[in-house]
């Protein structure tokens, strides 16, 4: 059988990271060695893996229906494609990632407007042509196919144009950030024919669907307690929730089983807080999904 949708995933430092977040979702996604077309456990997906920087390319052209990449690669090549969802994920950090302009730290550039006449290294090229051409400042852009915080260290440009998530490696190098570009962060696309074709469109909504489903359950954490009666109010207040907390009377007992979904970033001020209020039997346990 015809598979129904021609789906990329991206290689390089976000492809792990994809097939982690895919596995969550509910599809297996295997790479065999060097092959560019993994085994996914859906007869109705064929993948291909591509570098981010092309992916928008080969969805805009419909050699692929869909895929993921960054909004930075969309931006890059211009391409003409269905932002289907925002996807905020790395390898990193479950953050967006910044396009900062860095110099050396001794550097006497401050502001963009010092960067008149001089050189900057980046990949992203012509977005930081057009960046700087609607400022009005004339900058010479080259491109660097890599290591490019090696090429204002070693003195062949002035500036970088660089991706950063945590700025370790910007840092790592002996540079100062003078500005930020563009937050950027992974998207599923499609090309527009397929978005119109109501079968690919339904199975791509259904992927849209249970991927942000597990990144939101990557964020979240169920919580489970026992509570007497006379301490159920005071600790319902406590507790933040998608919805009202589920509540069920035990048997035979004036105590009450309380459980709810809370943000992970909540969840250790919130325990002890729990405890002292009466709380008792606390579990707390990973989700797979928030739908």
């Amino acid at each position: 059988m015809k598979k129904l949708l021609k789906l990329g995933i991206p290689k390089g430092s976000l492809q792990n990271a994809t097939i982690a977040l895919f596995k969550r979702s509910g599809w297996n996604i295997n790479v065999n060695g060097r092959s560019y077309f993994p085994e996914i456990n859906d007869d109705q997906i064929e993948c291909a893996i591509c570098r981010a920087q092309e992916m928008s390319l080969y969805v805009e052209n419909g050699t692929l229906d869909a895929g993921l990449t960054g909004k930075d690669w969309i931006s890059e090549n211009n391409s003409d494609i269905h932002v289907i969802a925002d996807l905020v994920y790395s390898k990193v950090s479950a953050r967006p990632a910044r396009w900062v302009l860095a110099v050396p730290f001794d550097s006497p550039i401050r502001k963009l407007e010092d960067l008149q006449g001089k050189k900057v290294a980046t990949e992203l090229v012509a977005f930081t042509k057009k960046y700087f051409s609607d400022l009005g400042i004339d900058v010479k852009v080259s491109f660097s196919w890599g290591a490019t915080e090696a090429k204002v260290v070693s003195g062949l440009a002035d500036a970088i144009v660089e991706v950063t998530e945590t700025e370790s490696t910007i840092k790592a190098h002996g540079l100062r950030i003078v500005h930020e570009l563009m937050q950027t962060n992974t998207q599923l696309i499609a090309n527009h024919n397929a978005w119109k074709d109501p079968v690919k469109r339904e199975k791509l909504e259904q992927v849209s669907l249970l991927l942000q489903g597990a990144l939101l359950g990557g964020k979240m954490v169920g919580l489970k307690m026992n509570v007497p009666e006379k301490r159920l109010d005071n600790i319902v207040s406590l507790l933040p929730s998608l919805n009202a907390p589920t509540i069920a009377s035990l048997y035979q007992s004036d105590w009450f089983s309380i459980e709810t979904v809370v943000h992970t970033e909540v969840v250790r001020d919130l325990i002890p807080k729990l405890l002292k209020e009466g709380a008792e039997g606390i579990i707390e346990y990973p989700l797979n999904k928030v739908v």
